[in-house]
């Protein structure tokens, strides 16, 4: 059954002409961008809701140090801005918005390295199968010049090169673009959480601020002993 298979599919990669070596080389890299980005999505840990309620409650805790090890615990872009944000905790929170914007993009650009070659992959293969087809035309026509009406198996062989490209062409991009797709995907959820957490940290440091100013004046206005 598998020899059987493979036949076939030997026979149809003859059949294709050149521009199947094309295909083939866009399969495979394709391939090895796909399993390499799969590997790096599956390595992001956590979700974003629990890292930052883990954060908020230890920075309502008054523990600058838990709220430290809970972001290095896990492997999450939010994870890494909102530790680039709680480093410079009491600065400026023009400052500190500033760096976590910073490493808010560096993360988004991990995370997307690789994606435009997906994207070629999904655009170019189909052209390549085109290209395929245009040849095989070509090689039919001048078949078909050369011995006439009264062989049409010569003929046959420019026609199957046309459409054995044109299908492998679309059949390489199909699934190039759906992974494509999926990434763009998740990068942009992922950029969004980054946004998300980040404003809502600033919005803890302005709470904690204000709860520190609220002890402060009851301090000052608290009446003396002598």
């Amino acid at each position: 059954m598998v020899v059987a298979i493979g036949g076939t599919l030997l026979s149809y990669f003859q059949q294709g002409g050149p521009m199947m070596y094309a295909l083939l080389l866009c399969s495979i890299v394709a391939l090895i961008f796909i399993i390499e980005r799969m590997i790096t999505y599956y390595r992001v840990q956590g979700t974003t809701a629990d890292i930052f309620s883990s954060v908020r409650q230890a920075l309502l805790d008054g523990d600058l140090r838990h709220s430290l090890e809970v972001c290095e615990s896990y492997t999450h872009p939010v994870a890494s801005t909102l530790k680039s944000g709680l480093l410079r905790y009491g600065k400026p929170h023009y400052e500190i918005e500033k760096a976590m914007e910073s490493v808010a993009l560096h993360e988004v650009s991990n995370l997307e390295k690789g994606l435009w070659v997906l994207g070629t992959v999904a655009n170019i293969a189909p052209l390549f199968g085109f290209l395929g087809t245009v040849t095989g035309m070509i090689a039919s026509f001048e078949a078909l010049a050369e011995v006439g009406l009264g062989n049409p198996q010569a003929v046959a062989g420019g026609i199957a090169e046309a459409l054995v490209t044109t299908a492998t062409g679309l059949i390489v991009a199909l699934p190039v673009q759906a992974a494509y797709n999926y990434f763009s995907n998740r990068v942009s959820i992922l950029g969004l959480d980054m946004e998300t957490s980040s404003s809502m940290l600033l919005e803890t440091f302005n709470e904690l601020e204000e709860r520190q100013g609220g002890r402060d004046r009851l301090t000052e206005a608290a009446p003396s002993d002598s």
